[in-house]
């Protein structure tokens, strides 16, 4: 583990800032394949895909931006089988879940889909969750009170099933005696594992359990001070704060708005793909195209 630790942190110091998008897998907009081969032609380093498993029509929970809740939200495709095509299309390219939404999946099929996928993708897999913020987790019944206590505790199953080989897990909400499960992850122990959010809770939980950071990039969001406050949680629980990357969802697709990001060492950012057909993502592409160019 010692080992591991060090060899992430030599590859996460000698990196550039990269550049990957993230992309609602509609039913009507790109395809996929098709996106993420495109994605790799331009040397993007990575694509990341949304979840949303229905949306009830009472709309109970406001769309957090305001306003309508936009199509995209109701006709994603399932993370895993999108990023599998993906994957079978590309060679290099990185394939993330932004975000996995975890407590509302069940913890045993989860840890099955995300073993495949990093085996068969050979070691490309990014896992990065969250705990959801509209009331569709209710119908699988999740309580949206305890929905980050659910989070962990499904987190930590998924490692025991990942990394031992007779797993055993007893908690309040997830419990089994021992298992097999395989295959294991291609990536050792595990793949990346990335928490959104923005609060203080958010940080302090991606120091307890995970690998990275997966903020938003909204109009108060400020590069430098987030590295500030995920260094000071770091080194406040002891752990190396070179070992925790942040990725950046929704960054601006700007060469200068983008200079605060290189220069707090953000290790990633994410460019939005629009929920459009195959021109209209593509002309959208070569704009980022110089971009990817600049940080590789």
């Amino acid at each position: 583990m010692i080992r591991d630790a060090a060899v992430r942190r030599a590859e996460i110091s000698r990196a550039a800032m990269r550049v990957g998008a993230f992309y609602f897998p509609t039913d009507y907009g790109i395809a996929i394949d098709e996106l993420a081969r495109e994605l790799e032609a331009r040397g993007f380093e990575s694509l990341f895909v949304c979840e949303h498993t229905h949306i009830p029509v009472s709309r109970r929970t406001p769309f957090p931006s305001g306003g309508e809740l936009p199509k995209r939200y109701s006709h994603t495709h399932d993370p895993f089988v999108a990023l599998s095509f993906a994957a079978a299309a590309t060679r290099s390219l990185k394939l993330g879940t932004g975000i996995a939404l975890l407590p509302q999946r069940d913890t045993i099929i989860t840890a099955k889909s995300v073993a495949s996928l990093d085996q068969l993708s050979d070691g490309r897999f990014i896992f990065a969750i969250g705990g959801g913020w509209n009331v569709e987790m209710e119908n699988h019944g999740v309580r949206y009170e305890s929905r980050f206590k659910l989070l962990r505790e499904r987190l930590l199953a998924m490692k025991a099933l990942w990394t031992q080989q007779e797993a055993e897990f007893h908690g309040e909400f997830v419990s089994f005696d021992r298992v097999w499960l395989y295959p294991k992850p291609k990536q050792k122990p595990h793949p990346p594992i990335l928490l959104g959010g923005e609060s203080d809770h958010t940080v302090r939980r991606v120091v307890e359990f995970c690998d990275g950071w997966f903020p938003r990039a909204r109009s108060d969001w400020e590069p430098k001070r987030a590295a500030a406050r995920l260094r000071e949680a770091a080194l406040a629980a002891g752990r190396d704060p070179a070992t925790l990357p942040i990725t950046v969802f929704n960054a601006p697709a700007d060469a200068a708005a983008l200079a605060p990001y290189r220069e707090a060492g953000i290790a990633r950012v994410l460019f939005e793909v629009p929920d459009a057909g195959r021109e209209d993502v593509l002309r959208r592409l070569d704009r980022y195209a110089s971009l990817t160019a600049e940080n590789r």
